[in-house]
């Protein structure tokens, strides 16, 4: 009776699981079918044929023109950075990366629907006009941009280095909008400046240093170790490296930046993607250069990509502290894969990671200490930086901005006297203790 009972329980058991086992197969067959590559290219390709024979102008359209079409959906589905490249296009982004043209120097991205000036690169045609990080432009060349995406945007603002482009822009700071004609050039930019915007490199009554990156170019960690040296012949006892607005720019230039300030072999940077061939690991080859140094990194929402790397390795390792807003959140990276037609792919395929492995994509580097700017004060500081722009002030907003301070620097600068002060008494009173006890 007892081994009838045990039986018929393992029958019911049995009979369960292949009923579950079953239940799971077929959902799992059902998923497998409905993900399967050739079951949805079935279905684009009849949406496909539908288009092309019952849309009301469907006589202009070419296969071609439709398959190019969805793959540039799909392509700008993923995230903002990725890309189907025409072979047009293509060929226009290998002219950019291995020859020179002509543009205006302004970073721009699609903010809240609208073409937003990121961050104009210093020194460049955009910046000298008077064009601002929060800029939107609503014109181009007399054209709406309304609807129009950065790559056709650019492609307008480019051009012959001599000729004139207009925009017409809308600050939301002060609410105006203003019609702007900017002569193309060859961007070329200072990328290291001191407090001044120039290449000196003053000192401060407490000997703290000062330098501003303002994006990660060829030359901008040699130009950062020029610096470095002639502060440390100063005598320079603290620094601050200011990262806001800074759009980022070269990978290897932000490792050999972080490098200045870390041991020889510290780990600085990671990548790492579904392909093995993604994954990088990136170390510090050089020595720090003012070892033991208080270090105050400023950052905000415009600090992106390289700058995000920087300061979130200098934070993880505890060589610096990170002060200012939020950073921006760009840590991908991009890869161009061609085609046989001449188009090309432009694919994220890994993202950056810090010493702890930290993500900087779409979340950011949060500062150790946060002082916002409100979008006044972020202006104004932005005014002072940028040539020319407080003679096309009226006088009320001129003397406003000339009385304003840079708060999130100001904060930087007190905090460094507060360590060098702390450090300076706590020296004193070792020595004091040291000869009490030689005395005894």
């Amino acid at each position: 009776m007892k081994r009838r009972l045990i039986y018929g329980a393992m029958a019911l058991v049995l009979g369960i699981n292949l009923l579950i086992g079953a239940r799971v197969y077929l959902g799992s067959a059902q998923a497998a079918e409905k993900d399967s590559a050739y079951s949805n290219l079935e279905t684009f390709s009849y949406v496909m044929e539908k288009v092309k024979r019952e849309y009301v102008d469907g006589q202009n359209l070419t296969y071609h023109d439709l398959v190019y079409a969805a793959l540039k959906g799909m392509l700008n589905s993923l995230d903002p950075h990725s890309e189907f490249l025409d072979p047009a296009k293509y060929k226009e982004l290998q002219s950019d990366t291995e020859g020179t043209f002509g543009g205006l120097g302004v970073i721009v991205s699609v903010k809240d629907r609208f073409l937003t000036v990121d961050s104009p690169m210093e020194d460049s045609p955009g910046f000298k006009a008077g064009l601002m990080a929060g800029d939107r432009i609503i014109k181009i060349e007399g054209k709406n941009t309304a609807g129009m995406n950065i790559q056709d945007a650019v492609r307008i603002m480019r051009g012959a280095p001599g000729t004139k482009v207009s925009l017409t822009v809308f600050r939301p700071s002060t609410g105006q909008t203003q019609s702007y004609t900017v002569t193309r050039a060859i961007i070329n930019v200072d990328m290291v400046k001191d407090i001044n915007g120039n290449k000196d490199f003053p000192l401060s009554a407490d000997k703290i240093g000062y330098v501003r990156l303002v994006q990660f170019g060829d030359k901008t960690s040699d130009d950062l170790e020029a610096a470095l040296d002639k502060l440390k012949a100063e005598g320079m006892r603290a620094f601050i490296l200011d990262l806001r607005w800074n759009p980022g720019g070269l990978l290897e230039q932000a490792v050999d930046v972080c490098q200045k300030f870390l041991p020889h072999g510290q780990l600085v940077v990671t990548t790492e993607g579904r392909d093995p061939a993604q994954n990088t690991v990136h170390r510090a080859m050089g020595h720090d250069e003012i070892p033991n140094m208080p270090m105050v990194v400023l950052v905000n929402i415009d600090s992106a990509s390289a700058s995000e790397i920087v300061a979130g390795c200098l934070q993880d390792l505890k060589r610096a502290i990170i002060l200012g807003e939020k950073t921006f959140g760009k840590g991908s990276v991009q890869s161009i894969l061609p085609l046989s037609d001449g188009s090309a792919l432009r694919l994220t395929t890994a993202k950056y990671y810090t010493p702890s492995h930290r993500v900087i994509h779409e979340v950011g580097i949060t500062p150790d200490i946060v002082v916002p700017l409100s979008n006044e004060e972020a202006r104004d500081v932005l005014l002072k930086r940028t040539p020319g722009a407080l003679d096309s002030l009226d006088e009320p907003l001129r003397a406003q901005v000339l009385a304003s301070h840079d708060r999130q620097l100001d904060r930087a600068m007190d905090l460094l006297k507060g360590i060098l002060l702390y450090t300076r008494n706590s020296d004193n009173a070792e020595k004091r203790l040291a000869k009490n006890t030689a005395e005894r």
